[in-house]
């Protein structure tokens, strides 16, 4: 590839993706690493934290950065290969719970790792995408919480959350029935 990787590039095959999944729901999109070459990888490279705390190996971003080009290079060689790929041990940290007193373990994976996790999910996301229903927001990017909010009007939303004794028109099992109703 000659120059700057291009995202429009990268979305474009992601609608790709996104398409084929909504005209064939019923068919099993059994390969999608043909659509992960070294540009996608600059585009995950590219929406990944870059403040993350660093994994095993101790690199941060902007080490990782330093040779990015031959980085993600070698990572695709990896990732493609099928076999030779091995995700690399996840650091283990232990961060207090909400109340002070418990501990709760997390994993840092390594910053490498972090990207071609992010490649996948981009493949991944396009296709099950396709999958959530209109109303539904749970566990999904781009402005869910703004769309749930507009959905179901903002004012009265917090104030059934908040638990204020002004009647609305719903109640706060309403809403908990219509969040997770499949009927929207």
């Amino acid at each position: 590839m000659v120059g700057k990787p291009s995202p429009e590039t990268v979305s474009t095959k992601i609608e790709r993706i996104a398409e084929l999944a909504k005209q064939m729901p019923s068919v099993a999109l059994t390969s999608l690493s043909h659509h992960i070459d070294i540009e996608w990888m600059h585009e995950a490279y590219r929406r990944t934290r870059k403040d993350g705390a660093p994994g095993v190996d101790q690199m941060t971003a902007e080490e990782y950065a330093k040779n990015l080009e031959a980085n993600l290079r070698a990572l695709l060689g990896r990732a493609k290969s099928g076999d030779n790929y091995r995700a690399p041990a996840v650091r283990r940290v232990y961060i207090p719970k909400g109340d002070g007193k418990k501990l709760r373990p997390i994993g840092i994976p390594t910053f490498e790792d972090k990207v071609l996790q992010r490649a996948v999910a981009m493949a991944l996301e396009a296709v099950y995408e396709q999958d959530f229903l209109d109303c539904s927001y749970g566990f999904r990017q781009s402005g869910a919480l703004t769309k749930r909010f507009n959905s179901f009007g903002m004012q009265r939303w917090m104030r059934v959350e908040a638990g204020c004794t002004r009647r609305t028109s719903k109640t706060s099992s309403d809403l908990s029935t219509t969040r997770n109703s499949a009927k929207c």
